[in-house]
Order: C-alpha cells, then sequence, then structure tokens
C-alpha cells in the first residue's frame, strides 16, 4: 500500500510574488550600474572598474535567471509536467554559474595583461563609480533581507549583492592606494582580486547546482540521519529503496518502502511521519511505501535503482 503526502505552502508563492518587484528593482538598478562602471572604466583606463562591471553583469543575469525560475516554479503541474517546472531553478543556477566563470576568466586575462604594462588610471573616477556600487548593491541587497531566512533563493540574492558591495569597497581601496603611492599595479591587482572572490563563490554555486541536477541528496540534509530517523519508528522492520533529491533549489522529495510486518498503520501514523520529515529535514514531498515483508521486495538490495 503506498501513501503519499504533500506540504503546500501557500505563503511561500505569495511571498515569491511579493520578491517580483524587488527581483524589478534589484535588475534595474544594477544594468544602471553596469552602463555607468562600462563608460567610466573605459574613460578611466581602470581594469578594477571593468572588472566590477563584468561581475555586476553576471548579477544581473543572475537575478533575471532567479527571477524567471521563481516565476517558472510557480506554474502549476499538467498531465506532462507533473512536478510543475520546479526544477528551473536548478538550470538557472547551473547555467549562472557558467555564466559567471566565463566572464571571470575574461577578466583575469585583461588583469595579468594589465600588470605586465599598467596604464595610467583616472583615481578619483574609479573611487567615485565605486563608491556608487557600494550604494547601488547595498541598496539591492536590502530589497532581499526580508526574505532571506524563509527562501534559500531570496538569501542567495542577498548574500551575493551584499557581497558585491564590498568587492565595489574593494575597488575603492585600490583607487585610494594608487592616488596616494602611484602604485599603477594596484589597478590590474585589484582586477584579479575580484576574479578570485568570483572563482571562490562561483566554484560553490556550480558544485551544489549540478549536484542537485543529477538528484544528489541536498546539502542540508544528512541521509544518515533520515535513515536512522525512518528505522526507530515503531512497528518498522526495515527499510529500502530510500531516495532524496532536490525538486528545486528550495523544495525537496523523498520516497521510501518501510517494511512493517504489523500491517499499515494508518494515516494518523503517516501524517506525523510526513511532518516530521518536514519539521527536522525540510522535506516537502515525501512518498512512503508501506510493505508488510509477506513478500519480497526487488527494489530491497541497496544497489537497486
Amino acid at each position: 500500500m503506498a501513501h503519499e503526502h504533500h506540504h503546500h505552502h501557500e505563503h511561500h508563492h505569495h511571498a515569491s510574488r511579493d520578491h517580483d518587484l524587488a527581483f524589478a528593482v534589484g535588475i534595474g538598478l544594477n544594468v544602471g550600474f553596469v552602463v555607468v562602471e562600462v563608460v567610466y572604466g573605459v574613460l578611466a583606463h581602470s581594469m578594477a572598474l571593468l572588472a566590477d562591471a563584468g561581475h555586476n553583469l553576471s548579477d544581473v543575469l543572475a537575478l533575471a535567471l532567479a527571477w524567471g525560475a521563481s516565476r517558472l516554479a510557480r506554474r502549476g503541474p499538467s498531465a506532462r509536467f507533473t512536478y510543475g517546472f520546479r526544477s528551473s531553478s536548478i538550470f538557472a543556477a547551473v547555467v549562472n554559474a557558467a555564466l559567471l566563470f566565463l566572464v571571470t576568466g575574461a577578466i583575469a586575462w585583461e588583469s595579468i595583461q594589465r600588470l605586465w604594462e599598467p596604464e595610467p588610471v583616472a583615481t578619483r573616477t574609479v573611487i567615485g563609480v565605486a563608491l556608487l556600487g557600494i550604494a547601488v548593491n547595498a541598496a539591492s541587497a536590502m530589497l532581499f533581507a526580508r526574505g532571506r531566512k524563509e527562501d534559500l533563493n531570496i538569501r542567495g540574492a542577498f548574500l551575493h549583492l551584499a557581497a558585491d558591495a564590498l568587492v565595489s569597497l574593494g575597488v575603492v581601496l585600490a583607487g585610494i592606494g594608487i592616488l596616494y603611492t602611484g602604485w599603477l599595479w594596484l589597478d590590474p591587482a585589484a582586477g584579479l582580486l575580484i576574479a578570485v572572490v568570483i572563482v571562490a563563490g562561483t566554484w560553490t554555486l556550480l558544485k551544489d547546482s549540478v549536484s542537485l541536477a543529477f538528484d544528489a541528496v541536498p546539502g542540508h540534509i544528512d541521509p544518515s540521519q533520515v535513515r536512522a530517523y525512518l528505522a526507530k519508528l515503531p512497528g518498522v522492520a526495515e527499510l529500502h529503496d530510500l531516495h532524496i533529491w532536490g525538486m528545486s533549489t528550495t523544495e525537496t522529495a523523498l520516497t521510501v518502502h518501510l517494511v512493517m510486518p504489523g500491517g499499515h498503520p494508518g494515516d494518523a501514523f503517516m501524517s506525523e511521519v510526513c511532518e516530521e520529515l518536514h519539521g527536522h529535514f525540510r522535506v516537502q514531498h515525501p512518498t512512503i511505501q508501506i510493505e508488510t515483508g509477506a513478500r519480497p521486495c526487488a527494489l530491497a538490495p541497496d544497489h537497486v535503482v
């Protein structure tokens, strides 16, 4: 006998709609700032500004993809797409990581060339534009501050934008350093440092998103703890065919067969287990199949998928 229990959280969908405005404003602010950085980066011969412009452009693409994925995730299921389009957020994360690596490669290559042949930099222009960047990124981050505790995607947007404000601060410090020391190499060095920051953040994004794309257990869940919890349930003699995977970057699904020789424990027991899985492990879509053990299950061996 199989029992499926899904948790639907309407407040999550309402919160996602509330963040549509935050995404729109955040994208608008950053697009405008990218144009400013590119123009003044070229005029000031600043690799640090151009590097930061590339970084902010990748942020615009990341926000746009995240926004599109969040809207797709709200579309209901169909006969063909029975889970809807929740996994679009995983696809968006993989694409974002790939784009970030491309941008970073270009930034690093140009910065290395500038290290060998430093060019004069309009330091006051660099400092002024970077200060504007701190304001834009901090304001954009605050748009997502309210929902960062409930939604992992929103938290990621908040942390990404907050980190960008820190990167812009680094550009300001490089400009001040050049102004007072005349060391032109500080500008391309800042460009390389920004590239390192992007790679450090992108590597985790790439690793996590690719893992989710291959149906890995989400990082916030310890599968051994889930198995131990299920094995200790009253009446459970054995369990097998346990699978845990991310339906999206915010929702987790689980399937398992529980062998209960005493028979089906009833809906109240099943409901309680589903609530516990959600409360302790953040599993929103558990599917539990009860077996009495009268006949061996073909999926019982661990190596069988």
